[in-house]
């Protein structure tokens, strides 16, 4: 969620300082009517960042501004996720595995639920594929990944509380060290 923020303001910073050298940038004319620039162009340069790796599931966002008096470039690589499963569930498939194959994609709410939709559920770790798994789904709605429009109906239906991390645990051993605390 930040990086989008990061991105955006980058960009609305790049405008602004685009604006600003063509604002300030001005040429002084003599009495022959010809044109003096009294300094060189301004450059910035972006970084080279690696785009073209077959083989790389990042992609490179690079960008630069300059002015008359300060330039800024910076360029970062962001891993996309949706692009690593879908190597790995190649992978996994090439090597026979294809309920893993199949499995590794189901973490995408998206494939999720069109799975659910062909009639054909997601499998379930301890192998479980089919009926069965769709039993599992229906118990367990919490397991689902989130995005998916099933999560919501079944967990209606099952009226089932997410379980609860350590969360209890941290609350108790807070109270105990408070009440210990007031008791010395």
């Amino acid at each position: 969620m930040y990086k989008a923020y990061f991105y955006l303001f980058c960009a609305f910073m790049t405008v602004v300082f685009m604006y600003l050298s063509i604002q300030t940038s001005s040429a002084e004319t003599n009495t022959v009517s010809s044109t003096v620039v009294n300094n060189t162009p301004p450059t910035a340069n972006a970084p080279v960042l690696p785009n073209s790796q077959n083989d790389s599931c990042k992609v490179g966002i690079g960008g630069a501004v300059q002015n008359n008096i300060l330039g800024i470039a910076t360029g970062v690589l962001i891993d996309d996720e949706l692009c690593q499963l879908l190597k790995l569930s190649r992978s996994m498939y090439q090597y026979g595995m294809k309920v893993s194959s199949v499995a590794l994609l189901c973490q995408d709410p998206r494939v999720w639920t069109s799975m659910m939709d062909a009639g054909t559920p997601c499998p379930v770790a301890g192998g479980l594929i089919g009926a069965e798994a769709a039993a599992y789904w229906q118990e367990h709605p919490y397991l689902i990944p989130e995005g998916s429009r099933y999560r919501e109906d079944y967990m209606q239906q099952v009226k089932v509380e997410e379980p609860k991390g350590d969360t209890d645990a941290i609350k108790n051993f807070g109270l105990m060290a408070l009440s210990l605390l007031l008791l010395f």
